[in-house]
């Protein structure tokens, strides 16, 4: 399935088949050859997933170097506002940001790649989001940037934020450890 790729390099949203009959639904989140295409085969080397309510904020977070990690992120159940904000030194996006409406309803992925911050606000009830992570949660080295420093207009009023998220230091405050690597093709 072709990826439609983002002006962040690296960031591409891809839709996915889905296969619907008298039974439900059957969904494949993970190909091979379709990561392969996209350059991020083999690096899931954990899975989890959160459950949220309409207005909750999750994010803007990353994990620094060496523990840094790409993700893939699914809507599994409900909709969601997605935001990715580079923060490679270097990178012709540096501090931009792209951001996506991921539905339940219509799978796709977005592969966020290591480098970026990652977050979304919850639009619906029980909203269920899974996320394919590169290398696995290292406390000491899990950071993020304010919800609200990235210039993100997020789309639902009087967001629920855990106190973590609020004292995130602002985008214009982190001192990034990450640098841009163009790809060689």
């Amino acid at each position: 399935m072709p990826a439609d790729q983002t002006p962040i390099p690296g960031c591409a949203h891809i839709p996915l088949e889905r296969s619907d009959d008298d039974r439900g639904r059957f969904v494949k989140v993970y190909q091979r050859s379709v990561a392969d295409a996209v350059g991020y085969r083999d690096m899931v080397a954990e899975f989890y997933y959160s459950r949220s309510s309409p207005g909750v904020i999750r994010g803007l977070h990353f994990q620094c170097p060496p523990h840094d990690h790409a993700k893939i992120v699914v809507c599994i159940v409900g909709s969601m506002f997605d935001v990715v904000v580079d923060l490679r030194v270097g990178s012709p996006t540096y501090a931009e940001h792209v951001t996506f409406s991921l539905d339940g309803a219509a799978p796709s992925v977005v592969h966020v790649p290591a480098g970026c911050a990652h977050g979304f606000q919850a639009l619906a009830d029980d909203t269920l989001v899974g996320y394919l992570v590169s290398t696995e949660h290292e406390l000491s080295h899990d950071s993020g940037i304010r919800w609200d420093s990235a210039g993100v207009e997020w789309p639902l009023p009087g967001p629920v934020v855990s106190a973590r998220d609020r004292s995130l230091p602002a985008l214009n405050d982190l001192v990034s450890p990450f640098r841009y690597e163009p790809a060689h093709g």
